[in-house]
């Protein structure tokens, strides 16, 4: 008898033993393709010997010291590395453990930023529904996922929910796609005049929405539109690139392809890897400078935020990103992409395929030429995960696409150091996959 807490009491998952390159090895030697790096955090793959001795080193020299008595190299270096590739007027970072913690940090920054300027009012968050954004009360709070939410909706804040920008279900017959974009942003201005625009704190939305709709990317000038919006009644856009961040879209930051700046930003996942637990919240030098001015202490705070070990391997992993294999996902991406298509852009079950760089998603239907999903007591989402690890491939597909309870979709987003052969894997074990459920 494990005396683990698991993630879900019935369930068997294996032991995990062994990752080298773009494997992972269960307790009996069973070879698994990491598709999803675990929740699109694997960017580099298992075992990558220049993140493993940046560890070595630092655990060595110094593994730890609380923030309220020291800052360490590493974090200094790395905040450095971070403020030098972003984009817009990023330049402070906040180093957590993880993407939950980063959006929380990012809300609660957002709340004080205002209560130092004197808007004291200010109170409100709005995002978008089907969106995910982390698993502690206020992040939950402000995510969009039904199913997570539910059990615990009587002890979280209320958030405004508009709608996504999700072209395969939302764009309307003879609509534009730019015209769709325009018209979902838009729900961001009617939803500041009902609550009224002096008391709202901020936009909260992912560039690329990860597991909740399965790589969903937004249509072009969707994005610019928020922004004005934004800009026009004085509140803060944040966007979380906890999932689709750091290198995963084909570009380090997601939101650099939208062409548009971001007050707050939330990085984690493939920061660190999976080598050292890590995330960042990242914030203007306006939002900075209006604390400073005012009391001068962020009220937040955690035992392992700016960890030395975590910043040192956020640094060796940032270094291998910005040196080649952020372009060489962007190229992956395109060949993985592709292939699904070749091989699932006809299928009778397979209703779209979407995303940017290795940050895919194929949306599983019923029926194809009306869009209708399985039902819900088919479990389609868990047996395509069963039978896929059965088939050596780690992917992560999930319920309630379209809703929150209606739909099922396939999220892949595997290492960036994957070759050529590693498509052709993916898809031959996707396919005997969906031939086997479907």
């Amino acid at each position: 008898m494990s005396h683990v807490f698991a993630r879900h009491s019935t369930a068997k998952v294996r032991r995990a033993s062994i990752g080298k390159g773009a494997y992972i090895y269960d307790a009996d030697g069973k070879e698994y393709f990491d598709g999803s790096g675990g929740a699109a955090v694997s960017c580099l793959g298992h075992g990558d010997p220049d993140v493993i001795a940046a560890i070595q080193e630092q655990v060595a020299q110094l593994a730890y010291a609380h923030t309220s008595f020291f800052t360490s190299d590493p974090a200094e270096e790395l905040a450095d590395r971070l403020i030098a590739k972003a984009p817009g007027d990023l330049e402070k970072v906040y180093f957590v453990s993880g993407g939950s913690e980063a959006v929380e940090a990012a809300l609660k920054l957002a709340r004080q930023y205002f209560v130092e300027i004197g808007q004291p009012g200010r109170r409100h968050f709005i995002a978008r529904r089907q969106s995910y954004h982390g698993n502690t009360l206020g992040a939950l709070a402000t995510g969009g996922n039904v199913w997570r939410k539910q059990a615990f909706a009587p002890i979280m804040v209320e958030t405004s929910l508009i709608s996504p920008c999700y072209t395969y279900r939302g764009q309307q017959d003879g609509e534009s796609a730019f015209d769709y974009g325009q018209r979902v942003a838009n729900e961001l201005e009617a939803e500041l005049l009902r609550l009224g625009p002096e008391t709202v704190i901020g936009f909260v939305a992912e560039p690329v929405v990860g597991a909740t709709l399965g790589a969903v990317p937004p249509v072009e000038g969707y994005f610019k539109r928020v922004r004005e919006i934004c800009d026009q009644y004085g509140i803060l856009l944040i966007l979380d690139e906890v999932m689709c961040g750091m290198g995963r879209t084909g570009s380090l930051f997601a939101h650099e392809q939208e062409g548009i700046t971001a007050d707050i930003v939330t990085i984690a996942k493939g920061l660190g890897a999976g080598y050292q637990p890590i995330g960042a919240m990242m914030c203007t030098a306006q939002i900075h400078q209006a604390i400073a001015d005012g009391t001068g202490f962020f009220q937040h705070g955690h035992t392992y935020i700016g960890h030395p070990t975590a910043c040192a391997a956020g640094n060796a992993v940032v270094k291998k990103l910005t040196g080649g294999l952020v372009d060489q996902c962007a190229a992956m991406g395109v060949k993985l992409q592709d292939a699904l298509q070749a091989e699932f852009g006809q299928h009778p079950n397979i209703g779209d395929i979407r995303g940017r760089g290795l940050f895919l998603g194929l949306e599983i239907v019923a029926d194809r030429g009306s869009k209708a999903p399985f039902a819900p007591s088919d479990g389609v989402n868990k047996k395509v995960k069963q039978t896929a690890m059965s088939n050596g491939l780690a992917c992560y597909p999930m319920g309630g696409t379209m809703d929150g309870q209606n739909g099922d979709h396939v999220l892949l987003a595997p290492p960036f150091i994957m070759e050529d052969k590693h498509v052709d894997e993916i898809v031959g074990k996707l396919k005997k996959t969906f031939d086997e459920v479907l």
